[in-house]
């Protein structure tokens, strides 16, 4: 199954232009969970330091009649995000926390009139961000739309507060154009060698899993898949990681990036869940490449192009952008991996 067509949207606009600059309007969000007025002022405060006009959703700071864990009813959630979507005048949606809720939003949601108001006034298309539960958003938003976004720690969260990397990082995405840049973590290993080119596709494997069946949970063949989780024991990354095993979503990958498995059991014990159900699949696979739940959480594209070069020996590289970057002699694995 295939996205529908979206007439007029470069999903590889910024790679040459940066998706905003001082003066744009971003949009905040929170399609999950509740935050604080504390944190979202202290949001607020860091985007408008960036010279970014920021106007807030009516419905963030509501509360939810039964559920604590949601930032107020489905109805509320879902009209702030259409309507920053849809605002003429918004050049990015940024979604300000994770934590549940976004993939109730999907079902009600006109995506005929989200396609109708995906381009800015300048032609590009506006950009979403978000990361961790927002993934079921990064997910509808590139079958759907077929626009690029991004996965990025949330300003409302304390690690865009406390980490001295996250901010910086966050503010080149969205300030600097995204060709050529590379993307490897401090303690990012090569699991398995190969190379590959493909679409950014994934985030974490939650709600990826729990998206089995529903048709965003459709992918391109040969996609590089990005992987990630928090707070989960061994035996449910087990059951999630075979979900997408049996869906056919792990046989589609090109290769596989895999973040952070924040307070989710030993390193030792995941590394060998890991290779068990990805060891085989002749792709390049790589391991720790720190985005998602890290401390110190890198930030990446989806829905846009990039390669992957994981060599027996030497340092991995993570490459945004077309395939100009594949080597002649990374390791195993084809020059093209599957796609």
């Amino acid at each position: 199954m295939s996205a529908p067509a979206t007439t007029g949207v470069d999903r590889h606009a910024y790679l040459d232009t940066a998706p905003l600059k001082p003066g744009d309007t971003v949009r905040f969000v929170s399609p999950s969970g509740l935050g604080s007025k504390e944190s979202l002022e202290r949001a607020v405060a860091f985007y408008e330091a960036w010279g970014l006009n920021v106007v807030v959703g009516e419905h963030v700071l509501d509360p939810h009649p039964r559920a604590s864990y949601l930032a107020g009813p489905d109805e509320g959630r879902r009209a702030d995000l259409v309507q920053a979507w849809c605002d003429p005048d918004a050049d990015a949606i940024v979604c300000i926390r994770g934590g549940y809720g976004a993939m109730r939003l999907l079902d009600g949601i006109d995506w005929e009139l989200m396609r109708a108001n995906a381009l800015r006034r300048d032609g590009r298309p506006k950009l979403l961000t978000g990361s961790s539960d927002i993934t079921a958003l990064h997910e509808a938003f590139r079958f759907h739309l077929d626009v690029p976004t991004l996965f990025c720690p949330m300003a409302g969260n304390d690690v865009f507060n406390e980490a001295t990397t996250v901010r910086p990082d966050v503010q080149r995405w969205l300030m600097e154009p995204w060709r050529g840049r590379e993307i490897i973590g401090a303690a990012t290993e090569v699991m398995v060698p190969g190379q590959a080119s493909g679409r950014f596709t994934g985030g974490n494997l939650s709600l990826m899993s729990a998206a089995v069946g529903a048709v965003e949970s459709a992918v391109p063949q040969g996609a590089l898949c990005f992987l990630e989780d928090i707070d989960e024991e061994i035996y449910r990354l087990d059951n999630l990681l075979l979900q997408l095993q049996r869906f056919g979503r792990l046989d589609a990958a090109s290769g596989f990036v895999l973040g952070s498995w924040f307070r989710c059991g030993e390193p030792e014990a995941i590394r060998a869940l890991m290779e068990e159900y990805l060891g085989h699949l002749g792709v390049p696979v790589l391991w720790e490449q720190g985005f998602g739940h890290d401390p110190e959480a890198l930030s990446i594209p989806l829905n846009v192009d990039g390669v992957l070069v994981a060599p027996a020996q030497g340092a991995p590289r993570l490459t945004v952008g077309a395939g100009d970057f594949l080597v002649p002699d990374a390791g195993a694995g084809s020059a093209g991996g599957r796609g």
